[in-house]
């Protein structure tokens, strides 16, 4: 077994949702700074293909499956991660999908199964790395919301309902583990362009930005990019003991007016 010594320049690094999008884009960047991170999702062979990649660059990664909605699921990932890289210093939980819809018109199935994802998933999380943070007195656990969460969207299904509740799950997290040495902190994003929803048939899609644009969510047609809410990561997690960055939202900018317009 190998041993591993705390080092403030190599934190291991536990990436949910690491196939692509957010995760991926903050599995590279951490990587870049020397961070080992470990890379989980159902799609583990994403995973597999941006460690070789990560590696290949001279960084220090490792994938494994994940279903943050399975329990078993859950330990595997964190146990066979830390026997790879060490205890973990960083959790990034963004694991996620997506599916739109009338909340009156989805069944309780598949609105549980969205609460089960972002909400649940988050949880088996929680229970199973923060009791090691805490005994090693120091830690980050970032969740990533959404501005959903304070600005619910119409057909956005039980997307907004759960980052609500993982909003609120983190700042009592918060409050429980203040002055354990480990921060609980969100990173909110505005519209992002990921592989989240993109799968949308456009006669679902067409109503949905119909509806955002009639409630006034639609302001300019810029959105983020995944590298943007990763330097935001980056930046949360990097900040030095006795700083605590609890609450991070990103938007994207409008594009630059000519001059006089």
């Amino acid at each position: 077994m190998p041993r591993f010594e705390p080092h403030p320049d190599r934190r291991p690094v536990l990436i949910a949702g690491a196939s692509s999008g957010i995760g991926a884009a903050t599995a590279e960047a951490l990587a870049e700074l020397g961070h080992p991170v470990a890379l989980g999702a159902r799609r583990v062979e994403l995973c597999e293909a941006l460690a070789a990649k990560i590696t290949g660059n001279g960084g220090e990664a490792f994938a494994h499956r994940l279903d943050v909605t399975d329990g078993d699921s859950v330990d595997a990932f964190v146990t066979a991660a830390e026997a790879a890289l060490g205890p973990a210093e960083v959790v990034v939980s963004g694991a996620g999908d997506m599916t739109f819809g009338l909340i009156h018109e989805m069944t309780p199935a598949e609105f549980g199964a969205q609460i089960d994802v972002h909400l649940g998933g988050v949880h088996r999380l929680v229970h199973r790395v923060i009791p090691g943070m805490i005994a090693r007195q120091r830690g980050d656990f970032v969740m990533i919301s959404s501005d959903t969460a304070n600005h619910p969207r119409p057909r956005a299904g039980a997307y907004p309902a759960a980052k609500t509740a993982v909003e609120v799950m983190a700042r009592q997290l918060g409050m429980e583990l203040e002055g354990t040495g480990v921060r609980v902190s969100l990173v909110r994003p505005g519209p992002t362009m990921t592989g989240m929803g993109t799968t949308t048939p456009a006669d679902v899609l067409g109503p949905v930005l119909e509806d955002w644009v009639r409630w006034g969510f639609a302001r300019h047609p810029e959105m983020l990019r995944a590298s943007h809410l990763a330097g935001a990561i980056v930046a949360v997690v990097s900040a030095p003991r006795g700083a605590h960055i609890q609450l991070t939202e990103v938007q994207p900018e409008a594009r630059v007016l000519p001059a006089g317009s």
